[in-house]
């Protein structure tokens, strides 16, 4: 076992530095001058080409990407000595739409959506897994119905859809709740649960249907197999073989979606953020789209895609605790 987790963790290194590399030449090979973007639309080429040595996009591709991998260990000064900023580590560029150094955008952001993807990952694998067991174990009956019904509407609202009936039904009709505000957790925990309830209920709901039937599909599917009627044969209670086993063998799939959705919802929840006006990163790299931010936009794309390639290596180690047969392969 061992041996298998320091393979996937030198497999998620290496695929750290691959995706780091074409993230940032994917947005740096841009036909657009990044550095005409720094400055307004009566920027003159003098200002232009001052910005690019400023920046350092008069290098080559190579170069900059070797000056920006260095930043994020030992930190990076912008600009020329007697106009400069210096940004520490980790140093992900620097923004001239803020004027502020890109990873304190991040640090202030992410908390907001690291708030909003706990509280929503919690109720919607709550809800999937707690509904879909309900529904293969009452398979045929009225609670199968609801959950395959839950299950079929959830998938098939869109998420600002339901979104903005949450804010018209909840908070403007009903009256039954403010709208949502971020309030930081160490400054009162009762503002910050109450301001990210909608947004985690929205999220969770719409998530949870693909987990309900997940879990229905893969629990209904390992009930089949062999060794549950063996164990049913041999005597084995039955809801000790469903919590023992079968819930086990019917997890490993939904672990590999789960940490992937978590993931990549870490990276920025962009249309609840939008929607519910909060200031978290998903917020940030739509203003990044719309201001044309490129430093900001290619660090909230690097910070999601390296959650993501985390998240994989996480799900890789999960599911050969889960599956042996997993280890035996590799």
């Amino acid at each position: 076992m061992i041996y298998f987790v320091i393979r996937r963790l030198l497999f998620a290194v290496v695929l750290l530095f691959v995706v780091s590399f074409f993230t940032y030449v994917l947005f740096t090979a841009l036909p657009t001058n990044p550095a005409a973007l720094t400055c307004g639309k009566n920027c003159t080429p003098e200002v232009i080409a001052r910005n690019e040595v400023r920046l350092g996009y008069d290098q080559p591709i190579h170069v900059q990407y070797g000056r920006f991998l260095k930043g994020i260990f030992a930190g990076r000064t912008y600009g020329p000595e007697g106009a400069s900023v210096h940004c520490p580590a980790p140093a992900l560029g620097y923004s001239f739409e803020y004027h502020e150094c890109v990873t304190d955008l991040i640090t202030r952001t992410f908390p907001v959506t690291l708030s909003v993807a706990i509280g929503a990952f919690v109720l919607w694998m709550g809800i999937g897994v707690g509904l879909g067991t309900l529904a293969a174990l009452r398979r045929g009956r009225w609670q199968d119905r609801f959950a395959t019904t839950f299950s079929v509407v959830g998938i098939s609202l869109p998420t600002f859809f339901f979104a903005l009936l949450a804010i018209l039904v909840i908070v403007i009709w009903g009256g039954l709740l403010d709208f949502p505000q971020y309030t930081g957790f160490t400054e009162n925990p009762i503002k910050w649960f109450s301001g990210l309830l909608l947004p985690w209920a929205t999220l969770a709901i719409l998530s949870a249907s693909t987990y309900v039937r997940l879990t229905r599909n893969g629990i209904l599917e390992v009930m089949n197999e062999e060794f549950v009627r063996l164990g049913l044969a041999k005597g084995v209670k039955r809801r000790t073989l469903i919590i023992k086993y079968v819930m086990r063998a019917a997890m490993v799939p939904i672990v590999t979606i789960a940490g992937l959705d978590f993931a990549a919802l870490l990276g920025g929840a962009v249309i609840t953020e939008s929607v519910f006006n909060l200031p978290g990163m998903g917020k940030l790299s739509i203003r990044a789209v719309t201001d044309s931010d490129l430093p900001v936009l290619v660090a909230t794309t690097l910070v999601a895609a390296v959650l993501i390639v985390v998240a994989n290596a996480v799900v890789d180690i999960l599911y050969g605790f889960l599956d042996p047969r997993v280890r035996e392969k590799v």
